[in-house]
């Protein structure tokens, strides 16, 4: 697995991010394809010089807009229960910083992501395009609604807490596809995959539980 050449990185930072992979290894992820994105990506190139120094804990840290990158371990989390393979069709809620986008991207998956913050979206899409990752499809859109005349996908990521599922990206998983989302109030949420069998029936599992930031609906425009 190979970072784009636009990409420079150096020694320190590539033996950070093997202590990080070797964390997540005894908190028991074990997906190589996750594993080896994570220990690919430079995630210090997705925030603010100021937390050069966090990049590698495992930490959720702020990226402005009162929005947060994900810690490592949620990311490897969330992207492991998709089971994903190379050449799937993802939808991803909530772009950020574009680090889960490119995680995503270094798997080998078609990405298609979606945020609501316009700076944001804006800030993050020349920052993928710098980095090489123009191949992310990102929308500056509602998430709830996702990309109706996109569908259907193999695998949709939410990376904001949900009060209630979306019936809308339900609607765009492809039967087989499978959502990762967290569900429930604002103060912690539980992590749920469904998977689709039919036309109009969904398996449900639920794991963990987790905090992130809510999942709203509408945009927030310059």
């Amino acid at each position: 697995m190979h970072l784009p050449p636009s990409i420079t990185d150096n020694y320190r930072h590539k033996g950070l991010r093997k202590k990080l992979v070797s964390l997540l290894k005894l908190n028991g992820i074990d997906n190589t394809l996750v594993l080896d994105a994570i220990g690919t990506l430079p995630r210090h190139l997705f925030l603010d010089s100021a937390f050069e120094e966090l990049a590698y804990e495992d930490k959720a840290l702020p990226i402005g807009d009162g929005q947060t990158i994900s810690q490592p371990f949620t990311v490897a989390y969330q992207t492991d229960l998709l089971k994903l393979k190379p050449g799937m069709k993802v939808l991803e809620i909530g772009t950020g910083s574009g680090y889960q986008a490119c995680i995503l991207s270094l798997m080998g998956v078609d990405v298609y992501s979606i945020e609501r913050q316009e700076n944001l979206y804006h800030k993050t899409r020349k920052l993928l395009e710098k980095l090489g990752f123009s191949d992310i499809r990102t929308y500056f859109r509602d998430g709830f609604l996702g990309i109706p005349e996109e569908m259907p996908f193999d695998a949709i990521l939410v990376t904001a807490g949900a009060r209630e599922i979306p019936q809308a990206l339900l609607n765009q998983l492809k039967i087989g596809g499978r959502m990762v989302i967290p569900v429930g109030e604002m103060s912690t949420q539980k992590m749920l995959r469904l998977t689709r069998t039919s036309s109009n029936s969904f398996d449900k599992e639920t794991f963990e539980d987790f905090k992130f930031v809510p999942l709203l609906k509408g945009v927030v425009k310059k």
